[in-house]
């Protein structure tokens, strides 16, 4: 890498990233750590990938917050900083003024995350087609905490999930199991190795997600929209996509919408 700036360009930068740092838990100088808080001072972002999480950690900006690092360091790094609220079972954690990621691809992950809030998911989805990445992956790290025996072909949900995106407006996780001809017992067992996540929370996130898309690229009512998703009504839609996004489909759509709204 060319470096053509030194910490004088935290000075001016919006957002600031620290890559990975080794080995983990070396603290980092104090020109450094004091760089970074005076640019979350004045209104910097500051995101750390994978390992970079300890740098950020040692400014204090993540006391009393949720973070997360590589899932080989989750332990050492909660119990070098104790004031930090360490989640092993995510891929990112976004602030809004500070964001943590676990491993490198999670890093990846986290700045498609970050160009989607900021440039809607259309922009972030042409980066991840040119990049050849899914434009957003489900599931939690601990999926790549160790390496599980090999699937069998049959064991496989891609073909359950691929048939599952497009039946959201009527799908429950019953009809999951029953395509998939396993118990619910069996369909949450094999969720939780291969995606590191429960039917239900997969199925909820592929219609936030969905939802996410219609708000951006139509125009269609809420009320519509949740019966396409297959979220039953817009109140319940509503409750949802506040929960998960912190925000409300409206506040979204004035955003990120393409289209203006029809009149009902």
């Amino acid at each position: 890498m060319l470096v053509e700036a030194g910490l004088e360009a935290l000075q001016s930068a919006d957002t600031v990233v620290i890559p990975g740092w080794q080995p983990p838990g070396t603290p980092a100088p104090p020109a450094i750590t004091e760089a970074l808080g005076r640019a979350h001072q004045r209104g910097a972002r500051i995101v750390a990938i994978c390992t970079g999480a300890f740098v950020l950690a040692q400014t204090g900006l993540l006391d009393g917050r949720r973070a997360t690092t590589h899932w080989r360091q989750t332990a050492q790094l909660a119990a070098t900083f104790p004031e930090v609220q360490v989640d092993p079972d995510v891929l990112y954690v976004d602030h809004g003024d500070v964001a943590t990621s676990a491993g490198t691809g999670a890093g990846i992950d986290l700045c498609l995350h970050l160009v989607r809030s900021d440039h809607g998911a259309a922009y972030a989805s042409q980066i991840a087609r040119n990049m050849v990445l899914p434009p957003h992956r489900e599931g939690s790290q601990l999926q790549y905490a160790a390496p599980p025996a090999p699937a069998r072909a049959d064991e496989s949900l891609a073909p359950l999930l691929e048939w599952a995106t497009s039946q959201l407006h009527t799908l429950t996780v019953c009809h999951l199991a029953e395509h998939a001809g396993l118990s619910s017992r069996t369909l949450a067992r094999r969720f939780t190795e291969q995606l590191g996540t429960s039917p239900g929370r997969w199925l909820l996130g592929q219609r936030l997600d969905a939802t996410r898309v219609l708000l951006e690229q139509t125009a269609l009512p809420v009320e519509a929209i949740a019966t396409r998703v297959g979220l039953a009504s817009a109140v319940n839609l509503r409750r949802r996509f506040r929960a998960h996004f912190g925000t409300t489909p409206g506040a979204y759509r004035r955003t990120f919408g393409e289209t203006r709204p029809q009149r009902r």
